[in-house]
């Protein structure tokens, strides 16, 4: 399968996994050995700076932080807009990449914006080909404008939306279909 870095993973209406129901996660690395990611779309109750002090002055006052998936979830990992995107530890796509420890302080006046997660989503090898072979994912090329979303809540939606009428239904299935 090709990489998967630098685009997005939605998840398909018959995905049922708590850690990942209605979620969009960018692709960070994706290779022989496995895959990793961050969830996009699900801010917690929590600001950054109140959860993550050395890194809230990376993010806006207030800016929440994101729940990256279920692995390590009591790490931080910082996903960044960078005018200099060499200065990323894992670019990503475009000028969007992850840094990773502390973060250098040449490399602070770089970021142009950036999110905080708690934790990642990670697949060991094989893993991720044989969910995307059981079309629990439907796969997206990632945009700047994801990453960053003001509206973290309507990106599952907004992202099946853009893929064209075939997708258009199910981006209007509530969580719990249930109550639909």
């Amino acid at each position: 399968m090709e990489s998967l870095r630098g685009h997005l993973l939605v998840s398909s209406g018959g995905l049922y996994d708590p850690n990942f129901r209605h979620t969009v996660v960018l692709i960070g690395e994706h290779t022989p050995d496995g895959a990793l990611g961050v969830v996009l779309n699900r801010a917690l109750n929590v600001t950054v700076q109140q959860a993550v002090p050395p890194l809230g002055d990376l993010v806006p006052d207030g800016e929440p932080l994101f729940e990256g998936g279920p692995v390590q979830r009591e790490s931080p990992v910082l996903l960044a807009e960078l005018a200099r995107p060499d200065r990323a530890d894992l670019l990503v796509f475009e000028s969007v990449g992850f840094l990773v420890g502390d973060v250098p302080t040449e490399a602070e006046g770089d970021i142009v914006r950036a999110r905080v997660f708690a934790g990642y989503s990670g697949w060991g090898p094989g893993q991720l080909e044989a969910e995307m072979d059981a079309d629990t994912w439907i796969v997206e090329p990632a945009r700047v404008g994801d990453v960053f979303t003001d509206a973290p809540e309507l990106l599952w939606s907004r992202v099946l939306e853009r893929k064209g009428p075939d997708f258009r239904l199910l981006s209007m299935m509530p969580y719990d279909p249930t109550m639909n």
